[in-house]
């Protein structure tokens, strides 16, 4: 947990720094908030940013981070002094950018809107938009379509005035080139480690200096305010399961749905095709045909060569490999002429030439499907599962207000609900406001801020049934409640000594590398062993660390070779740069590649620029305590 943030601030900044330039985000409505209150953050000219708008966009950022790391990803050691600055400073940009939006009167039309929302994958169901589909996400994200909508035309219009300053930046094509053979140059590199492992037994700590760094860094060791809660879930899902379609169901399904598992009669053929488009002239058209003739009556004479006759004579590319086989085929798969003859044919004719749109046909049928229905045993498993679906929404239609209506009565208890619908009331572990992924269907926004209300913490009532997916109802009460609290010294001490052990042994590891690489300087090898060189460049960096990487292509070109040395958690990494390599030829799609790469940094830059004259000009405060806060 202490390492987390300080192995991946890159990547954490990186990401963060994004939302700078999208704003395509769930709850976007708050944007347009201009009311001062006692939850207020942060206020930038005459609006505000509260707390619960700063905690939902943590959350968020903490969502994407998580599916990024998976696993590994600890929410809480993101929430840390440094990454909650750099959030809330992000926001205030896009304050300052949404404002100015509102300023200039950008507008999206209905038609713009409407494309954006039925090109979301979100929204989608079997790769089109899905009307209920979209209802229920936002159901599931407590917004209203209407809410939602004018967020985003909001948002879009945003977007407009960021592209249009990010667009206006032009970068010479002089310059573009520059910066390529800069963003190519690759470097010979051999690299060492002085690691910091074999000074740790140096090290000597009392318990004064860890009492001295546990008094100085109390924000590192406090607990976030927690609860365990215990909840039942009314799913469609678990309907579906407890209640399971009868034999007589099924039987009924199965019948009623005959057409359905009716499979049409299918063909299979081979042919050999002797192209003459719709455009061909008469001529070639006859010359087409006579050829055509002369195949068919080969293969009347040899049916069994007639694969090795389509290999050698067929000028369709995709069958002729395969001695002219076009497998089995219903009707309407197939152009009509070719069809047509096909069907009206008996399995072992060779007929044709048959004319179509691609030119003439010799035809072989090679096998006769006739129509069949499928067995009820093979469809029984796709019958189930329907009849279970629809059984099971109807019984949650049914249920869900009879569910929030019982939750809300008997509030003391979700017990009586429990019965009633048979469900089983489950027991959460510890969880945070901002939890990771170990609180499961708890981790709902909505219902974690009914858990962590004034009267969830103090009543210990149940809260709402909250939709925290579609079709899926969760009630839950607290069990305990945990304020924050600061770790006590002795439970801390073990961390602390390590980390400040690690931390004195890599300054022991520096102080020795950079004693190495004077004597290095000075000439000499300094007792150290070198890996085999590799070239790096700003584009392949071949896994070298960002700041070792920057050191690396600082060295004068002209006073190589030269060392440099970077500290690193491990210890302190010694880097030898031998020569500069010559530069690789780009190809032209590469060279217009590196131009638009140009060009998008310019846009970035010239947009940043105009951000931070937005913030020279404006009137920013920031509740520091409050900031702070936010992270116990």
């Amino acid at each position: 947990m202490f390492d987390f943030v300080e192995r991946h601030k890159r990547i954490i900044q990186i990401l963060l720094a994004m939302i700078a330039l999208t704003f395509m985000t769930w709850g976007i409505e708050s944007y347009t908030r201009f009311r001062g209150g006692a939850d207020t953050l942060a206020t930038v000219n005459e609006g505000r940013i509260s707390e619960r708008e700063f905690t939902e966009e943590l959350r968020r950022q903490q969502d994407r981070l998580r599916q990024l790391f998976g696993r590994n990803f600890d929410a809480s050691a993101m929430d840390t002094p440094e990454t909650r600055n750099l959030l809330l400073d992000q926001m205030i940009s896009q304050r300052l950018v949404a404002t100015e939006a509102m300023r200039s009167h950008l507008a999206v039309g209905d038609d713009a809107l409407r494309e954006t929302i039925l090109s979301i994958p979100a929204f989608q169901a079997g790769g089109q938009f899905s009307k209920d589909h979209y209802e229920a996400v936002l159901r599931a994200q407590g917004q209203t379509p209407a809410g939602f909508e004018a967020g985003l035309r909001y948002d879009l219009a945003v977007g407009q005035l960021s592209r249009a300053i990010g667009e206006t930046a032009i970068q010479p094509r002089a310059v573009a080139e520059r910066l390529a053979a800069l963003e190519n140059q690759r470097r010979e590199v051999q690299e060492t480690l002085v690691p910091a492992a074999q000074f740790a037994a140096q090290v000597k700590l009392d318990d004064a200096a860890l009492k001295a760094y546990y008094d100085a860094n109390q924000p590192e060791f406090r607990l976030p305010e927690r609860i365990r809660a215990e909840y039942v879930v009314l799913s469609a899902e678990q309907l579906a399961a407890s209640e399971p379609p009868t034999e007589d169901e099924i039987k009924l399904a199965y019948e009623a749905r005959a057409s359905k598992f009716r499979v049409e009669e299918q063909r299979r053929a081979s042919h050999i095709l002797v192209q003459a488009g719709a455009d061909a002239k008469p001529a070639d058209k006859e010359a087409a045909k006579a050829r055509a003739a002369e195949l068919a009556a080969e293969a009347r004479k040899s049916p069994s060569k007639f694969a090795d006759l389509a290999k050698r004579n067929s000028q369709d590319p995709g069958s002729a490999e395969k001695g002219g086989d076009l497998g089995f085929f219903g009707r309407g798969m197939m152009v009509k002429a070719f069809e047509d003859a096909v069907f009206a044919g008996k399995d072992g004719d060779i007929l044709g030439p048959v004319e179509s749109e691609f030119g003439f046909h010799v035809i072989r049928i090679t096998g006769v499907q006739a129509p069949k229905a499928r067995p009820l045993d093979e469809v029984r498993k796709e019958l189930v599962t329907e009849l279970s679906r629809a059984k099971a929404q109807k019984k949650f239609a049914d249920s869900a207000e009879g569910f929030g209506n019982l939750v809300y009565e008997q509030a003391d208890s979700l017990k009586p609900v429990a019965e009633k619908y048979g469900l089983k009331v489950q027991a959460s572990d510890w969880i945070a406001r901002t939890p990771g992924p170990e609180a499961g269907v708890l981790g709902n926004a909505k219902l974690l801020a009914a858990l962590f209300s004034s009267d969830a913490l103090s009543n210990k009532r149940n809260t709402d049934a909250v939709e925290v997916a579609p079709n899926t109802l969760v009630s839950a009460r607290v069990l305990e409640h945990q304020p924050s609290t600061v770790r006590p010294f002795d439970a801390a001490k073990s961390d602390i000594e390590a980390k400040l052990r690690a931390r004195e042994a890599s300054a022991l590891a520096q102080k020795d590398g950079e004693a190495k690489l004077a004597e290095l300087a000075k000439g000499g090898d300094a007792g150290l062993k070198w890996t085999a060189a590799r070239a790096v460049s700003r584009r392949a960096p071949e896994k070298l660390p960002a700041d070792a990487l920057a050191r690396v292509l600082a060295v004068d070109s002209a006073k190589l070779p030269a060392h440099v040395g970077v500290p690193r958690p491990d210890g302190y990494a010694l880097y030898r740069v031998t020569r500069v390599l010559p530069l690789e030829a780009r190809t032209d799609d590469e060279k217009k590649a590196d131009l638009a790469g140009a060009e998008r940094a310019a846009g970035a830059e010239q947009y940043n620029a105009y951000v931070q004259a937005l913030r020279a000009r404006a009137k920013i405060e920031v509740d520091k305590a409050k900031l702070e806060k936010k992270g116990q």
